[in-house]
């Protein structure tokens, strides 16, 4: 019996490693602080800069589906340290949940490791403000967004 108990257990474990494998993981993003410079309203586009990709797709923690009616609105210092009209955009991501961002390295704010804000809102989910924090000359990031569902 304990044998046979073992054996069903081990099953078990098999069928649902090979399917925690097959399911892409859906842990929701860490919000992060909002910070005193977000602007509603930032135009439509895509690149504010160059030197630092940002890349990824947005999708819900329920099932992993992407969310192609997200909306990123990002916003950060300029390679000066500054926050300007320059480094603020809105864009939507496409069908299948992704987006492309292009900006400059955000310049050392004081006090503050480099980083860049987003705030990312989805229809039935709970909005997203969050920030991401490149290293020093680095030049792409990869990263995905996954929201909590009303």
């Amino acid at each position: 019996m304990t044998r046979v108990l073992a054996s069903a257990a081990l099953l078990l474990l098999a069928t649902l490693g090979a399917r925690a494998l097959a399911e892409p993981a859906c842990t929701p993003t860490r919000p992060d602080m909002l910070g005193p410079f977000y602007e509603p309203g930032a135009p439509a586009r895509s690149v504010t800069g160059r030197g630092l990709v940002i890349t990824g797709r947005v999708a819900s923690a329920k099932g992993c589906a992407p969310l192609p009616g997200a909306r990123l609105e990002w916003w950060s210092a300029n390679p000066r340290g500054d926050y300007d009209a320059e480094h603020r955009a809105t864009q939507h991501v496409d069908d299948a949940g992704r987006y492309r961002y292009e900006t400059d390295s955000p310049g050392r704010y004081p006090g503050r490791p480099l980083h860049l804000h987003v705030r990312v809102t989805a229809p039935g989910h709970t909005p997203l403000v969050t920030q991401l924090y490149p290293r020093p000359s680095q030049t792409s990031m990869e990263m995905d967004f996954v929201l909590m569902a009303d």
